[in-house]
């Protein structure tokens, strides 16, 4: 039995694209980004608070690059993870933890633009200061992406949907237009049907009410 527990448009969006990729039968508990992740209940599942949490194998999961490198092996015949020894293996790993790095600007973001409801606690030298950090992110993937369909040259994997999800959430503070490798790939990626599966669903709460926020005025 398979069991993600997910929020639309977090970090758990990852985790449920790389399922819809393997192709493995799996439930999904959504849930709402409120107080309802600090709940004891969930907490016994994510001690964090934090979404996701992945029930597999009578156990549970969290952390999207440990949940994504242990469904890479433990369904290695879908080919989404690179084995010890490939020669992809060492860029896997690498590009596969980068989403981390660009998600933790958009963490920052997010939290000055939705998160914090007050106008008078957001911080406008935040802003400005994540989305010039996130925007360095996405230049270090448009290097890598430049002359290539995807982050690997052996093809698609993990690696390119956790990426992806990160671009997905760092969209909403930076254009891709300036990038035009990452808006090919982009382009690529979420045309697979496993991605159009992970996305929001009609009637569930979104993350972001609005599709693009500007760094906050003084």
């Amino acid at each position: 039995m398979i069991r993600l527990h997910h929020c639309p448009e977090t970090r758990s969006m990852r985790t449920l694209w790389l399922l819809h990729e393997l192709g493995v039968e799996f439930d999904v508990i959504t849930l709402p980004f409120d107080k309802t992740l600090r709940s004891p209940e969930f907490l016994e599942l994510n001690p964090a608070g934090r979404v996701p949490a992945l029930e597999i194998d009578g156990t549970v999961m969290f952390e999207t690059g440990a949940i994504t490198e242990y469904l890479c092996e433990r369904f290695r015949e879908a080919g989404m993870g690179r084995a010890p020894g490939d020669p992809d293996r060492r860029d896997w790993l690498v590009w596969m933890h980068f989403a981390e790095t660009i998600s933790q600007h958009t963490a920052a973001l997010t939290q000055q633009h939705v998160a914090i409801y007050p106008p008078e606690k957001r911080s406008p030298l935040v802003t400005r200061l994540e989305a010039k950090r996130l925007e360095k992110t996405f230049n270090a993937l448009e290097g890598r992406l430049t002359g290539r369909d995807y982050l690997l040259d052996s093809g698609f994997s993990a690696a390119d949907v956790s990426v992806g999800q990160a671009v997905y959430m760092g969209m909403h503070y930076v254009r891709l237009e300036p990038f035009p490798a990452i808006s090919a790939w982009w382009a690529r990626v979420t045309a697979r049907p496993a991605y159009q599966a992970a996305l929001p669903k009609d009637g569930e709460g979104r993350l972001y009410p609005e599709a693009f926020y500007e760094p906050l005025a003084d």
